[in-house]
């Protein structure tokens, strides 16, 4: 069975991870990982608060969803971990080489990614991994011409 938490579910989850972390509690692996991204983005932290639980994020006014990001993030952290879709992992590891940071490498994913699920979504077809595989090779290729 899938874990499919709604919306909220799975803020709160975000939220609760982080205070158990600043109450230096013992963490699952899922809330470790949760917590290992929210350290590479002190910018999101301010809103791991229920105040924030109900806030929506519009594209329109140009901010980044910080849950929908951390959710990005994690959704990556598992590909990488099972290479699903098979390529992923290697292509990953390209983008760490060439620019030699992990966390660009994860930024450039998390825009292919919502590019794949943009296109689903606009053609309502299902997410294709295959075109998701090809956006990160042509944004290794893009990358690999600028040199």
């Amino acid at each position: 069975m899938l874990f499919n938490p709604t919306r909220d579910e799975a803020r709160r989850f975000f939220i609760e991870s982080w205070q158990k972390h600043g109450a230096q509690a013992p963490l699952t692996d899922l809330e470790r990982i949760t917590v290992g991204v929210l350290l590479r983005h002190p910018e999101y932290q301010r809103y791991l608060s229920l105040d924030y639980l109900d806030r929506d994020w519009p594209p329109e006014i140009g901010e980044t969803n910080p849950f929908l990001h951390i959710s990005m993030h994690l959704a990556i952290e598992e590909q990488l971990s099972i290479d699903q879709p098979p390529g992923v992992r290697a292509l990953y590891q390209q983008l760490c080489e060439h620019y030699g940071d992990e966390h660009t490498a994860l930024h450039l994913m998390v825009d292919g990614l919502g590019e794949m699920i943009w296109h689903a979504q606009r053609h309502g077809t299902p997410p294709d991994p295959n075109l998701y595989l090809d956006i990160l090779r042509v944004r290794l290729g893009q990358a690999s011409s600028k040199d």
